[in-house]
């Protein structure tokens, strides 16, 4: 019987080498988690791959990429992590590759390849003229030439190196659960779905939240129960209630989803000072199935998405949070700033922030170093890709100055965590 430990989780989002260089550092600083509250730990991409988008280009998805370590490093991670009853998830990019894949090398090469039919390809580029693209602001379209392939393009939902699978292949299916069955072996607690509203494409919508996602997402259900109850799936699926709740199931989808409308949500409480805001997101909220968990959360590795919210509420917000439009994301009704950007270094309103979302209902992630106020970075170039700002290198200086500071961010956030604590 599950014990769903999810629904007791507190989640620390971080990218392995921009915290702990490594899996071994990884190792050597389990002890700060645990002393922060932390009981699950979420790895962002530790594939191998070009780094196009930051790892979530992946190149090969059974393995870890050297400058982090070896498998065995990241085995002996998950077990130290354990022995201290840390859980481990990892991200499993289920909608692209890196056009530097194997698979996508060799469908390629020729129209009779037998991983030809592992992605989406036209002669024309004209199909899905409907498709959503978050990185419109940094590509040409969704489709892209393919100069190895003469006279076909294949279809891209975000960069043009990262090539949509085509799940209604059924061999796709068969090699993502082959993928998830390598990494349970490894001892991780679960996965993280990166873009999981993105599956499939039909002709005349915008190929997001179709129906024969949730049919997807069961059946790797059915898949995980059979290796165990305790591994979960957690959806990255933006949108509003009405389309990311039936990310459930009914208890048969995904044990967690983002609460992508209740951060918007927790941002106008915290401009206005006015909590009964909250009161309709949380009601329409409640209604989940009883072994369900969601995922709540201030920031993380990405844009701060405000577009599940009005779009009067949506201006007020940004020009709130960001009224130089120094750190617009372009692709959509956004901003990438870090919590302590956000509230200019002002520790009462970082601790408000998350003394606020700790109150609510779900499981909160934690961005890494938003607990010890960092910072946007200092970039001598704008970035396209404005992203780039929240995703500095840890300043372990810092947290260990906090650390022995009883009146720091550090312990302000520790003392607020110790009752979440299993």
């Amino acid at each position: 019987m599950s014990s769903y430990w999810w629904k007791n989780a507190v989640i620390y989002e971080v990218y392995v080498d921009k915290f702990a260089n490594n899996f071994k550092g990884m190792v050597e600083k389990l002890p700060y988690l645990r002393e922060l509250g932390i009981n699950c730990i979420w790895i962002l991409p530790h594939y191998p791959s070009p780094m196009v988008d930051d790892g979530y280009d992946v190149s090969d998805y059974m393995d870890v990429r050297k400058e982090l370590g070896t498998l065995s490093d990241f085995e002996d991670f998950v077990q130290e992590a354990h022995k201290i009853g840390i859980r481990v998830i990892i991200d499993l990019v289920l909608n692209h590759v890196s056009i530097q894949h194997p698979w996508f090398v060799e469908a390629s090469q020729s129209v009779n390849s037998p991983k030809k039919d592992y992605f989406l390809w036209s002669k024309t580029g004209k199909e899905f003229e409907f498709a959503s693209n978050p990185f419109s602001h940094m590509t040409k379209g969704n489709w892209t030439y393919n100069f190895s392939a003469k006279d076909y393009y294949y279809f891209t939902s975000f960069l043009p190196q990262q090539a949509d699978l085509n799940w209604d292949n059924p061999k796709i299916f068969d090699e993502i659960t082959g993928v998830m069955d390598f990494w349970i072996d490894k001892g991780v607690d679960g996965f993280r779905l990166d873009a999981a509203s993105h599956l499939y494409k039909r002709e005349g919508t915008d190929c997001k939240h179709l129906p024969e996602v949730h049919k997807i997402l069961k059946r790797l259900r059915v898949h995980l129960d059979r290796k165990s109850e305790d591994i979960i799936m957690l959806a990255e699926a933006g949108g509003t209630f009405d389309k990311i709740i039936p990310y459930f199931g009914d208890g048969d989808e995904c044990h967690m989803v983002f609460n992508f409308p209740l951060m918007a949500s927790i941002y106008l409480v915290l401009k206005n000072d006015n909590k009964s805001i909250l009161d309709e997101t949380i009601g329409k909220s409640m209604v989940i199935p009883e072994n369900c968990q969601w995922a709540t959360f201030l920031r993380n590795h990405d844009e701060l998405n405000l577009s599940f919210i009005g779009q009067e509420e949506q201006k007020e917000l940004i020009t709130w949070l960001d009224n130089n439009d120094k750190y617009s994301f372009k692709g959509g009704s956004g901003t990438s700033m870090r919590l302590a950007t956000i509230f200019k270094g002002d520790k009462k309103q970082i601790i408000k922030a998350f003394e606020l979302l700790l109150s609510l209902p779900g499981s909160p992630v934690i961005y890494y170093g938003d607990e010890i106020g960092m910072k946007n970075l200092e970039l001598a170039d704008v970035p396209i890709d404005s992203r780039k700002y929240v995703r500095g290198n840890f300043d372990w200086d810092e947290a260990k100055k906090q650390m022995k500071n009883s009146g720091s961010i550090f312990n302000g956030f520790w003392q607020l965590i110790g009752g979440r604590l299993v």
